[in-house]
């Protein structure tokens, strides 16, 4: 299965993102998740309350997230890898200690995933603490969701690309 060329994350709706993201952490399984699972979960699997608003939202004008899965089935068909559709954002926390790092001077070039590790075990999220900036328990889980990332998108991604713009 290869990965797609493209960021075709940027045109998965939120909800169908945020599903399939759910979907990819509860399997244990060694075989990649594909468009096909997810569909055949949503189909087959999903809980009661979900169909009937699947059915009720036929009745409005925006796309239901099985429409919108179909559609992308119909584009990169059923044997792409669901991980491709889902976007992945750092929290608010996370996102401003990437974002001091990309404005300190001392940096000559954009700051990986592993810059961002490395400067929170050297106290970065002790001084968001001080600062007021977050809470002490936030600071715990900062580093906890940064390895997260960085296990799944390697050390070496660009810590920019998970900023959270809201």
């Amino acid at each position: 299965m290869l990965s797609n060329p493209i960021d075709i994350s940027s045109r998965v709706s939120p909800e169908l993102s945020s599903l399939i993201e759910t979907l990819i952490s509860q399997f244990e399984t060694d075989e990649p998740i594909t468009l096909s699972t997810v569909r055949s979960f949503i189909r087959h699997e999903m809980p009661e309350e979900f169909d009937e608003d699947e059915n009720m939202h036929h009745f409005d004008v925006a796309e239901s997230v099985i429409d919108e899965l179909d559609m992308l089935i119909g584009q990169f068909g059923e044997s792409a890898a669901a991980m491709d559709f889902t976007s992945v954002y750092a929290s608010e926390g996370l996102t401003q200690a990437i974002e001091i790092l990309m404005n300190d001077d001392n940096h000559e070039a954009p700051p990986t995933l592993e810059d961002v590790h490395t400067a929170l075990l050297n106290g970065l999220g002790a001084r968001l603490v001080g600062d007021g900036v977050l809470d002490e328990d936030e600071d715990d889980m900062l580093l906890s969701e940064l390895e997260n990332l960085i296990d799944q998108h390697g050390h070496d991604a660009l810590a920019e690309d998970f900023l959270r713009y809201e």
